[in-house]
């Protein structure tokens, strides 16, 4: 088998109807989603949508399925894919040019849309960096129609928005307690890395090179600009393209920073511009004034070969000889509604070890700055089986009926990883499973162990909280936020700026208190819980008695956290003597310089290290046991 290949054996379709697949890009292959009509009506139609970069699309990645969405239901088949380098595709050269590739897989993009669809017509929907790609795209195949939504005109005031942004975010995360503001990480030869995602010196120099005055345009007859009504930027282009007699809608409207600069699990749908590109392409597609022949005959599938072939996941580099993979989306679950993105090791595997990547927060099945892909990817070279998954409601899985969407924490949350654990034991023979996650995904697999699912291990990073009631909200008050901003305030006490706030009545005093008021109950919990374990006594909600019974059970507990984050004292304070008294049966690993998300590319590194150090450490006798133990349960 070819370095790197990615195996798909069968049609991924979804309980929904739409299809994941793979679209090749040069020598590599894209990951993507194509998004059929309902019923069989051919459609003259079809669209690509062009993402964002980085943080942008992270968290705009559930208004990017609601769009094509939208558009679907209205008779108009839609692409939406992952750049080279990005998502679940194939890896590119870091000093590659990617504003060069992005612009070459749309145009590929494009021709697979026509080619498994038949459409005659495309319309490209662009957004942010992706919008200007779609401009650049269109000189390269023959687009119809192009949706602009927040277009980047100018690549140097991009850039300089992105440092502007990665420099906010550091001080945000300072402002809460954790790591001092710094620049975004600039390297010697002009690269740059922006809240995680890297933009190569090539790419960087390239933007800085762009500004799109209407030119680029030129062939295409209809236009939609959606600007954001806070920093309009697209009015001028709007004129300009009038004036050259093309058909554009123009609209100035709310919604972008909710839907593309907020947290994924505070996102919301951009509903006046879903609306407005609803009645644009419902226009478009009932007059259309474009003269272009049709591409090719109408078809209703195109079937492809099964292997993906990418470059670069092994750690030895692009093309290295250890750097054989298979990769495949799956569909699982009593009703085929969950998806994931398994890993798999080249060849036969007789070690059958897995491991369960949950989401962080509401943060898709690629994890926080696409950390979860680059693990899985190199734990698979070490011979571990590894999905990472999307719970219902979340990323790509659909939510269970009567639930709500993008719940970090869904109530069938359990049943979820039973169904993921029981799908690789079935389909791949493991043996083996670690659980594992950031932040909520820490919670879950937590949650997991306890509640008896067959485990081995647990790699839990940035726990923030170890109970969960359906009752709570994200935005009440925490126990994370009682444990860390009392040492905050009190800091604020000598300063000017925060005693302004204070007397213009934009602090939360209610607030303040509650967590003062919080802090000595949490105290006197922790030291009646140590009490009644003492004595034998069994309380609701104890950690420190559940951390037992796990690790009695063989399984391996290992914590992961930056330094500074607050769910190392809230751990002491839930768990009490019995973290002290389990020892090395429970691990607690510390990360300097590093943020809650891992954000850095040098902290992220070192947390790919220790959960590879820990994941990969050797079974002792005691490790055997473990999997004797794990094996009998799922006897049971």
């Amino acid at each position: 088998m070819n370095a790197n290949a990615i195996e798909e054996t069968d049609v991924r379709i979804a309980a929904g109807g739409d299809e994941a697949l793979y679209v090749p890009s040069g020598d590599r292959q894209l990951f993507g989603w194509l998004h059929r009509p309902p019923g069989s009506v051919a459609a003259r139609w079809g669209m690509v949508i062009c993402k964002p970069f980085g943080f942008e699309a992270l968290c705009g990645h559930r208004s990017m399925r609601a769009f094509a969405g939208m558009a679907a239901s209205l008779g108009i088949p839609v692409l939406r894919f992952d750049y080279l380098g990005t998502g679940d595709s194939a890896e590119i050269e870091p000093s590659a040019d990617q504003i060069e590739i992005w612009t070459r897989d749309i145009a590929n993009a494009v021709a697979e849309l026509r080619q498994r669809t038949g459409v005659a017509r495309v319309c490209l929907l662009g957004f942010r960096l992706g919008a200007l790609l779609s401009i650049l795209a269109a000189r390269q195949c023959q687009v119809d129609a192009l949706a602009l939504v927040a277009p980047v005109l100018n690549g140097r005031k991009y850039l300089r928005e992105a440092r502007t942004a990665q420099l906010a975010a550091e001080a945000a995360e300072a402002a809460l307690g954790g790591t001092a503001a710094s620049p975004p990480v600039a390297h010697a030869d002009g690269a740059m890395e922006v809240n995680g995602f890297p933009l190569s010196a090539a790419s960087v120099a390239r933007l800085a090179a762009l500004d799109i005055d209407g030119a680029e345009l030129a062939g295409i007859a209809d236009v939609l600009l959606i600007d954001r009504s806070d920093l309009p930027v697209a009015r001028a282009l709007s004129q300009t393209l009038g004036k050259r007699g093309v058909q554009v809608a123009y609209h100035a409207l709310a919604g972008f920073v909710e839907m593309m600069l907020t947290d994924p699990q505070f996102a919301s749908l951009p509903q006046d511009m879903l609306a407005a590109t609803r009645n644009w392409l419902t226009a478009l597609a009932a007059v259309s004034r474009l003269s272009r022949s049709p591409v090719g005959e109408v078809a209703t599938f195109v079937s492809r070969s099964a292997i993906l072939t990418f470059q670069g996941a092994g750690r030895g580099g692009p093309g290295s000889a250890d750097s054989g993979i298979r990769e495949r989306p799956v569909f699982f679950g009593g009703d085929q509604t969950l998806f994931g993105i398994v890993t798999e090791p080249e060849g036969q595997e007789p070690r059958r070890r897995a491991v369960i990547l949950l989401n962080a927060g509401a943060t898709y099945h690629i994890g926080s700055s696409r950390m979860y892909v680059s693990l899985a990817r190199r734990w698979a070279q070490r011979g571990y089986y590894v999905l990472r998954m999307d719970l219902s409601g979340l990323g790509e899985s659909r939510a269970r009926s009567g639930c709500a969407d993008n719940n970090v924490f869904p109530p069938d949350a359990i049943e979820d990883m039973r169904a993921a654990i029981d799908f690789m034991s079935r389909r791949y023979a493991v043996r083996e499973v670690t659980m594992s996650g950031l932040c909520s995904g820490a919670y879950h697999s937590l949650r997991a162990a306890v509640a008896g699912l067959p485990l081995n291990r647990l790699l839990m990073v940035n726990a923030q909280n170890y109970f969960w009631d359906q009752n709570m909200t994200l935005e009440g008050l925490q126990l994370a936020e009682v444990v860390r901003n009392p040492t905050i305030y009190r800091e604020r006490i000598f300063s000017a700026k925060a005693w302004k706030r204070f007397l213009t009545g934009q602090v939360n005093i209610l607030r303040i208190v509650r967590i003062y008021l919080h802090r000595p109950v949490l105290a006197l919990k922790s030291m009646l819980r140590d009490a009644a374990r003492a004595v034998g006594i069994r309380l609701r909600n104890d950690l420190g008695r559940e951390l037992e019974t796990i690790i009695a059970r063989g399984v391996r507990v290992v914590f992961v956290f930056a330094r500074g984050e607050p769910g190392i004292d809230l751990l002491r304070i839930e768990a009490g003597s019995m973290v002290r008294r389990l020892g090395e049966r429970c691990r607690l690993r510390i990360i300097d310089s590093a943020d809650h998300t891992f954000s850095r590319s040098g902290p992220r590194q070192v947390l790919e290290e220790v959960l590879s150090e820990e994941l990969f450490a050797r079974q002792d006798a005691a490790g055997a046991a473990q999997i004797a133990a794990v094996d009998e349960l799922r006897s049971v």
